[in-house]
């Protein structure tokens, strides 16, 4: 069956794209086996030229790129030009410090020389995720083939367009062809892919049922994987935070993206003595929030990129307003066409309610009352996810005390939204995920950490 892209904020088709049939996709995997075995021979300062020419070519086309995802997925404009941006960033970072990163470290032993070095593994399967079209590939992209790897992504099919621009961005950067291509298939083609000899690991961006399929998959063929899933990002608001800062820190997040992010705020666990005036200032903050067309430059909330996942949503909202949560804001799905929802906020949530259970992927908001300070740990920890968390406190040694020991995450920021940035290492636990990108941590989980011992 085709791909097809369908522009989220009118309904209308874009285009349809002709699936890969099982003997091109073995070709394009060959191709990036063959380009593979010359790339890894190359000098870190000839990756370094390519990896700036590919940074250069974001942000002369990040307008292109922007409204390419306003109209694959909805994306904000201005919010994509900042995708585009960033990406940028983390080709310029790595083709800055790939090298560091992967010399060779010597080791006293009884040798009279040992040490490891970090040599490529090969062709890496990259099965991204739409929301972040181009971020999410790219923050694989640029560490792995500076790493020496070669990269054959499988991308959402809604985003088919997008999947093929970021292939279009390597190539016109002079990388050799075949070294980063995409393949256009659907979910239940990714197992033929993963088996393919050539492919030695699988990175995955997507939900939790997602990931537990890939690694199912790859543990069969032996092969390694790096999984970065759902979240439901904590963020707890102590009596003595500054309060106009957090809810404003708090909406941002909980609204980046239309609120489609593994990384946004999910669940507001906010103590009781502060619960009343957090909860105004947020409404206040939520409302303000302007919905309208991704193209529009104003427009701070777009549509979700699909209906079924506005439908989903708003069954999450129903459900917990049906277990006792209080609807303070939004919860009406708009008339008219497009996959819109409104800024939502729900109060009184508490465990068993899907608001507080499940990972909500939109721009709904979760208050969840509690006593004290160690009951908000207790429900910060209280899921299955442990993906970004955070912590408002005026007393920086107690939010980074809480950060540091208290909360499950792979990320804690204190008084600060939660964000991927190039130079820290980003990714979950427990069902959030495994392994990390970006930082000196991920450019190594696609290396064969090796022993050279010389006697």
């Amino acid at each position: 069956m085709p791909l097809r892209s369908v522009n989220p904020a009118t309904g209308d088709p874009i285009r349809e794209y002709p699936e890969a049939g099982p003997q091109q996709v073995t070709a394009l995997v060959a191709a990036a086996g063959r380009a593979f075995e010359e790339w890894r021979g190359t000098e870190f300062r000839e990756r370094a030229v390519l990896m700036r020419r590919a940074a250069m070519r974001l942000r002369e086309g990040q307008r292109d790129y922007a409204i390419l995802m306003a109209a694959e997925m909805g994306k904000p404009v201005a919010q994509g030009r900042a995708e585009a941006e960033k990406c940028a960033w983390v080709c310029d970072y790595f083709a800055d410090n790939a090298e560091g990163f992967l010399a060779p470290e010597e080791v006293k032993t009884d040798a009279s020389r040992s040490f490891v070095t970090f040599p490529p593994l090969g062709v890496i399967l990259a099965v991204m995720p739409w929301n972040y079209p181009l971020w999410q590939v790219v923050r694989f992209a640029a560490p792995a083939l500076m790493a020496g790897n070669a990269g054959v992504l499988k991308h959402a099919g809604n985003v088919s367009g997008c999947a093929l621009a970021i292939e279009g961005i390597f190539r016109e950067a002079g990388f050799p062809p075949g070294l980063f291509t995409t393949v256009l298939v659907g979910p239940e083609r990714v197992a033929e892919i993963i088996a393919a000899p050539e492919v030695r690991a699988v990175t995955l961006t997507g939900s939790t049922a997602a990931g537990r399929s890939v690694a199912g998959r790859a543990g069969e063929s032996l092969k390694k994987t790096v999984l970065e899933l759902g979240g439901s990002d904590p963020y707890v608001v102590l009596e003595d935070a500054e309060l106009e800062a957090a809810a404003e820190a708090c909406v941002a997040s909980r609204l980046i993206n239309t609120g489609q992010s593994c990384i946004a705020a999910k669940r507001f666990i906010v103590v009781e003595p502060v619960r009343a005036r957090f909860e105004d200032l947020f409404v206040e903050k939520m409302k303000a929030r302007k919905m309208g067309d991704p193209m529009d430059e104003g427009t701070e909330v777009g549509p979700l990129a699909r209906l079924d996942l506005r439908d989903e949503l708003h069954r999450q909202v129903t459900e917990s307003v049906a277990r006792g949560a209080r609807l303070v804001l939004g919860g009406t799905v708009p008339p008219g066409k497009g996959a819109y929802y409104p800024p939502t906020v729900l109060a009184d949530v508490r465990k068993g309610m899907p608001a507080f259970d499940e990972e909500l992927f939109g721009p709904v908001a979760a208050i969840v009352p509690v006593r004290d300070e160690a009951a908000a740990i207790r429900a910060a920890n209280d899921s299955p996810f442990g993906l970004g968390a955070a912590v408002f406190t005026k007393d920086t040694a107690r939010g980074e005390r809480l950060a540091a020991q208290a909360i499950e995450a792979g990320s804690c920021f204190v008084n600060a939204q939660v964000k991927s940035d190039p130079r820290l290492p980003f990714g979950g636990i427990k069902e959030s995920g495994y392994g990390r990108e970006l930082s000196s941590f991920g450019i190594r989980e696609f290396v064969n950490v090796k022993t050279v011992y010389l006697k």
